[in-house]
């Protein structure tokens, strides 16, 4: 099975074009040349040999262009290329082939029989041998993990039981492909940076919510990572200072308010017996008061969260992601309420979008750490 391939552009001016038009394409040859600070015969010599190469491809006209000689768009060649881009989490790995855009090609998953590294990375293996169909060639593969992570090393992942684990060098050795390792809601924040909702922004911040409470952030158009990336570090933001308990003995704050868990501990309580997630929210939904106190007292509480974020960092938009994004939508009137209550109401409306909340949000961003590190040479 081939799994390698190259970026065809050398390193320069060339590369330069064909990163433009991966992140911002479709553009006219005159809108990339302005981008680059290019003349037009200087961008026609560079083009060239990446639609010979077919790493670029013209699609048409500008339809937007109603005045002077129409304009010949330019896009890349996303089929031209795959990738792979797989979470890990304590109970199975999961994976989606991907084009040069972290468009999915196919998806499956492995459960887990143990958490030993060499039965994961070989869960890993048996994974990408199913994935990938035969002839196709595998340019890098990603790996999201909740998990602190230093230069493909898994430095400490509790869900997993790791310490110093060498990620990047077995799967690497297993499978021939090269391989990134990295947080999962870097990830993530990565896969809106170039792809999502956040491309072409200069500020912008991702929240996830589910077994934990994550917080990615782009500033002048690149993410803001340092060595704490992985910590969790919002999930010690105080909300509330009558809230409850979380493990680390903070009370009242975002992971002890926000987490599915906390959601799901509460009502089931509440209740007198045993809800999973979407239980519990839709015991909130069908207006059972205990529930929905429960639910939008998290809902008044992330609304604190997000204003403390706009307040900070003044994002141009907010995505909200993860397994438990459905909190947004049934508690939406009391998440409005917690952003008014720590807003100036002066400031303006921060806008919000949310993600599907799937596994595929995740596995896409793994992937996008690949077609990174394959399109900038890291």
């Amino acid at each position: 099975m081939a799994r390698t391939a190259t970026w065809i552009p050398e390193r320069g001016t060339a590369h330069a074009v064909a990163l433009e038009v991966l992140r911002h394409g479709p553009l006219a040859r005159s809108d990339l040349a302005r981008r680059l600070n290019l003349s037009a015969a200087s961008l026609t010599r560079l083009v060239g040999p990446l639609l010979k190469a077919g790493l670029l491809e013209e699609i048409g006209e500008d339809p937007a262009a109603r005045v002077g000689r129409p304009k010949r768009l330019l896009d890349v060649v996303a089929g031209s290329r795959h990738f792979l881009g797989l979470k890990l989490t304590g109970e199975a790995v999961l994976g989606v082939l991907t084009d040069l855009r972290a468009g999915v090609l196919g998806q499956a998953g492995r459960t887990l029989g143990s958490r030993e590294p060499a039965e994961v990375v070989a869960a890993i293996g048996e994974l990408v041998d199913e994935l990938v169909p035969p002839g196709v060639e595998v340019s890098a593969l990603g790996i999201g993990v909740g998990a602190l992570t230093r230069g493909g090393v898994v430095v400490d992942a509790p869900f997993l039981g790791w310490h110093d684990v060498d990620l990047r060098a077995l799967v690497e050795e297993r499978t021939g492909i090269p391989t990134v390792v990295d947080n999962d809601l870097v990830a993530l924040t990565e896969c809106e940076h170039w792809f999502g909702a956040g491309r072409g922004l200069d500020r912008f911040a991702v929240v996830t919510l589910g077994a934990g409470v994550g917080y990615g952030l782009v500033v002048n158009g690149g993410i803001v990572v340092d060595e704490d990336s992985g910590i969790g570090l919002v999930g010690h933001w105080p909300l509330d200072p009558l809230g409850p308990l979380c493990p680390a003995g903070h009370r009242g704050c975002a992971r002890s308010i926000l987490t599915s868990t906390a959601i799901v501990e509460a009502v089931s309580h509440a209740l007198g017996r045993e809800h999973d997630y979407d239980a519990a929210l839709d015991a909130a939904e069908r207006g059972n008061p205990a529930a929905r106190r429960v639910v939008d007292d998290a809902g008044r509480g992330l609304g604190r969260l997000l204003a403390a974020i706009a307040n900070l960092t003044v994002p141009q938009l907010v995505i909200v992601g993860g397994e438990g994004v459905r909190l947004v939508h049934v508690a939406r009137e009391a998440v409005e309420e917690g952003l008014r209550a720590d807003r100036d109401p002066r400031a303006r409306r921060i806008p919000l979008a949310t993600l599907p909340g799937d596994d595929t949000d995740w596995c896409r961003g793994a992937a996008v750490l690949a077609i990174q590190t394959f399109a900038l040479g890291s």
